[in-house]
């Protein structure tokens, strides 16, 4: 069963991190699935995705784009895995199912807004009492990324 990574930001936004972490994980190798709680979220990531950077972006596609398992990176606000992705996040409140089809699961959530923490401290106590092994990065004041559990 592959580890769950919980991401405590704290110095940047999620609109920040998300673009890198993808970029990070397409460098290994793998595919990717990101999974919002909702509709509207999975569009504002879409259109994130193409715009995050004057001089790149990130190839992916959604559920009303067909050929989901052409797609480097699939964006859902469902549990399918139509991409065959090796890793999977987690983001705005999207509830973590652990899956062994994944190498990674990571819950990216916000530290500066109190409904997130909560929400992902609830998260981390159900995972951890169901047995998955968890690792907890914290975000730190250069943007980088340290563990601290």
């Amino acid at each position: 069963m592959a580890e769950i990574w919980f991401y405590h930001l704290t110095r940047q936004p999620l609109e920040r991190v998300l673009p890198s972490l993808l970029e990070k994980s397409l460098e290994r190798g793998w595919r990717a699935v990101v999974q919002t709680a909702n509709e509207e979220r999975l569009r504002a990531l879409d259109d994130l995705l193409w715009t995050y950077s004057d001089e790149s972006f990130l190839a992916h596609g959604t559920p009303h784009d067909g050929e989901p398992s052409m797609q480097p990176v699939y964006l859902t606000s469902g549990d399918e895995n139509p991409n065959a992705a090796k890793i999977r996040f987690f983001v705005d409140g999207a509830k973590v199912v652990a899956q062994d089809a994944y190498d990674r699961t990571i819950l990216l959530f916000d530290g500066n807004d109190d409904e997130s923490l909560a929400e992902a401290r609830t998260q981390w106590k159900a995972l951890k009492d169901d047995g998955h092994a968890l690792a907890y990065w914290q975000q730190n004041e250069n943007g980088g990324w340290d563990k601290k559990a």
